[in-house]
């Protein structure tokens, strides 16, 4: 029955899930007894006094958010089986549970691409290693359909900071902006930062800024005004696998490890991006239409029909408004929602895809794999929700 020191800021909703997964483990191989240690024990006792604790109550493995500074050689010499979550930067002496942060990035200009924005923003620190790397996959991807990317770095780290409450350099920026524009935040908490800022500017979600944050942390997400869309993580997958890592340095040494990598599944949106960017009134119309309408084995010709244009002058006007033809706008959101119904459902693959509209249901396997690095049956099997009994 091994003992694990758990030093991880459970308030937020992404460390609650890591622990959903390492509980999950700990049930099917265990069970473990876990020393839940806030946040501040780090500060007041510092890496020295925590691993004085750990020896003293007889601590098999830690798990938790670690400064990557000096302390870490005592971890390492402590012989301690640890992996850290990568609060900072990642480490290179212990495993990190990390992420992919430029596919969640990725993920985020897709997104906004489809949604027709043309002017694009971030908001996140340069020094953090998960906010850094997500506006990098971001930018990347923007940059590569030659859009730029406004950028404005948060130099506070505290959250008791208040001071986007009230005028702010965040909101001057927020103002000088074209309009409209999307704006990623490198975590709900910083979105929640531009909602109030904007409520406070007299700036306009969605209708002059669509935000959209990462995590999916409800608390955040729905106190937000609008409430905030957000790109979920699989966090308690990589619990469980922390918990399975932890298990195996535990056994057999230290020497050898890996990261745990965290991957983004999908975007739940919410009222803060809930809007078409196009000024051309006849595409908007279109991409209303195409949204509602796409589980309904939707054709180009059923768009055309419901505008008053020919289909050239359509395909002409949605090019140049979207960036992509009709037919291929209408293929993404469809392997979107087949990722999603994927995740949602116990449909049978098959029949999702009949459902969506892809005629060719031979080929959709491969497309996906294209899109998301995975067959169907294996992005499912690696991120489908499975609720903790």
């Amino acid at each position: 029955m091994y003992k694990i020191i758990l030093l991880i800021d459970f308030s937020e909703e992404y460390s609650k899930e890591l622990l959903k997964g390492i509980t999950r483990y700990s049930r099917e191989k265990g069970p473990w007894i876990f020393c839940l240690m806030p946040l501040y024990n780090r500060e007041t006792l510092g890496m020295e006094g925590i691993l004085d604790w750990a020896k003293e109550w007889g601590a098999d493995g830690i798990i938790g958010q670690l400064y990557n500074d000096s302390s870490i050689s005592t971890i390492v010499k402590s012989g301690i089986p640890t992996i850290a979550q990568d609060f900072k930067e990642r480490f290179t002496q212990i495993p990190n549970i990390t992420g992919a942060h430029r596919e969640a990035g990725a993920m985020g200009a897709d997104y906004f691409l489809r949604k027709g924005f043309r002017h694009f923003a971030f908001y996140g620190f340069e020094h953090i290693v998960w906010s850094r790397e997500r506006s990098q996959g971001f930018e990347e991807r923007l940059h590569q359909v030659g859009h730029s990317v406004h950028y404005f770095e948060n130099q506070e780290e505290s959250s008791e900071e208040l001071w986007y409450y009230k005028p702010s350099a965040l909101s001057q920026w927020l103002t000088s902006l074209p309009k409209p524009i999307a704006i990623m935040s490198c975590d709900d908490r910083l979105g929640l930062h531009i909602t109030e800022a904007c409520r406070h500017s007299g700036i306009r979600i969605p209708q002059d800024v669509a935000v959209l944050g990462v995590d999916n942390d409800g608390m955040f997400c729905e106190i937000s005004d609008p409430p905030l869309s957000s790109i979920a993580q699989d966090a308690e997958k990589g619990g469980y696998e922390a918990a399975r890592l932890l298990e195996s340095m535990i056994k057999h040494g230290t020497d050898k490890f890996y990261d745990i990598v965290v991957r983004p599944t999908q975007i739940v949106t919410r009222q803060s991006t809930d809007i078409y960017a196009t000024q051309d009134e006849s595409i908007a119309m279109a991409l209303k239409f195409i949204h509602q309408n796409i589980d309904k084995n939707l054709q180009v010709e059923d768009v055309v029909r419901q505008l008053p244009l020919s289909r050239r002058t359509l395909e002409l006007r949605f090019q140049q408004s979207v960036g992509f033809p009709i037919y291929k706008y209408m293929q993404n959101l469809r392997m979107e929602k087949f990722s999603k119904k994927l995740l949602e459902t116990d449909q049978a693959i098959f029949d999702i895809a009949l459902d969506l509209g892809f005629t060719d249901t031979k080929n959709v396997g491969r497309q996906f794999r294209q899109v998301y690095g995975y067959s169907p049956q294996e992005y499912r099997s690696r991120f489908k929700y499975t609720p903790i009994n």
